[in-house]
């Protein structure tokens, strides 16, 4: 059964015990904030004197170096009015300790019987976690500034690479025009469309929100309208429609894609209109599924059987190549109807019907 304590030597015994068991700095003040108790961490790690710390004001304790004004509004003004504070976090540079950063708890103590007054006062060092805290800031400040040069320094490389690009292409375009050779200047114009589809790819970079991947949905269209803009003749109207779905690709199997486009493109306008035809037609499309896709190249023109188009050249080399880069498969399907060759990775059913 409990046991009153028998005199007040003894509950100060008791006391003075349970406030050394308190692992954080810890005091105990009257109403005019004198030191009743301190705890043992309390002298350990402000390195204070205990016979000059009992019985002496709390402010006048160091020489002074406690007479915090940030203390002084907590003990004088916050905890009269609200009696408990917690986590009031005061900064302050200690002559022996150096700079501490504490949160400081507050209680006032009333009592039935008496008149007196009780601050509990329990400080917690959190100087270490603040250290860590404004160096990590740092740290996610200076990464944040590299991030931000890297991708200036990536924007302006894309912008550099897409202007070269875009002379080269005009390079060639030029020199196709000032060949007598029909053959060479055919060749010629061929590399100028490589060209552009890989610029196209780099404009795509530099417009979109992303730098390592771009929306296949968006960028197909502006690459086949170029195409057609460039190489569609006045004697013979094309009609090149594109059917794409959002995707996003990374940058590097775009460029893949886009020339494995233009190289078919550029065979269906070359090719699959010998003779003038009315409502002629190149379809683009391009499906996904998952990390599945497709891409379908069709025209309504006269089927390989009945052109002239050549069985291997460097087109076909070029989009076999790239289709082994892309781990995908071709399949051509070619008639009185026209051609239809689709690019597949992965097992995929296309949903979109041929040009008619």
């Amino acid at each position: 059964m409990f046991q009153p304590i028998a005199n007040i030597e003894d509950a100060q015994t008791l006391a003075q015990a349970i406030v050394n068991t308190i692992t954080e700095p810890f005091l105990v003040l009257d109403e005019q904030f004198r030191v009743l108790a301190a705890s043992r961490s309390f002298y350990k790690t402000f390195e204070v004197d205990p016979e000059q710390t009992q019985g002496s004001m709390l402010y006048a304790l160091g020489d002074g170096q406690w007479d915090i004004p940030a203390l002084r509004l907590l003990l004088e003004t916050i905890i009269p009015e609200k009696t408990a504070m917690d986590g009031f976090e005061v900064e302050h540079d200690f002559p022996r300790i150096g700079r501490r950063t504490m949160l400081l708890n507050a209680r006032k103590v009333l009592y039935d019987h008496s008149s007196a007054i009780t601050i509990l006062l329990a400080f917690n060092d959190i100087t270490a976690r603040r250290v860590i805290e404004r160096e990590k800031e740092e740290l996610l400040r200076r990464t944040e500034d590299l991030l931000l040069q890297k991708d200036v320094l990536l924007r302006e490389m894309e912008h550099r690479v897409a202007n070269s690009l875009q002379i080269i292409a005009s390079i060639l375009l030029l020199k196709a025009r000032s060949v007598t050779s029909e053959e060479t200047r055919q060749h010629l114009k061929d590399a100028h469309q490589r060209v552009l589809s890989v610029a196209e790819v780099q404009r795509h970079l530099h417009t979109s929100a992303g730098i390592d991947e771009i929306d296949v949905g968006s960028y197909l269209p502006k690459l086949c309208s170029s195409l057609a803009s460039s190489m569609v003749g006045e004697a013979q109207p094309i009609t090149v429609t594109v059917t794409a779905e959002g995707g996003r690709m990374d940058s590097q199997r775009a460029v893949s894609l886009g020339l494995i486009v233009t190289e078919l493109v550029l065979n269906a306008i070359k090719y699959a209109f010998p003779k003038e035809k009315a409502s002629a037609r190149i379809q683009v499309s391009y499906e996904t599924a998952g990390s599945d896709w497709k891409l379908t190249v069709s025209d309504n023109g006269v089927g390989k059987i009945a052109n002239d188009m050549p069985a291997t050249g460097l087109g076909t080399a070029i989009v076999e190549a790239l289709v082994k880069q892309l781990e995908a498969r071709v399949d051509v399907i070619s008639d009185t109807d026209g051609t239809t060759v689709s690019i597949t990775r992965a097992t995929f059913t296309s949903r979109v019907p041929r040009a008619a």
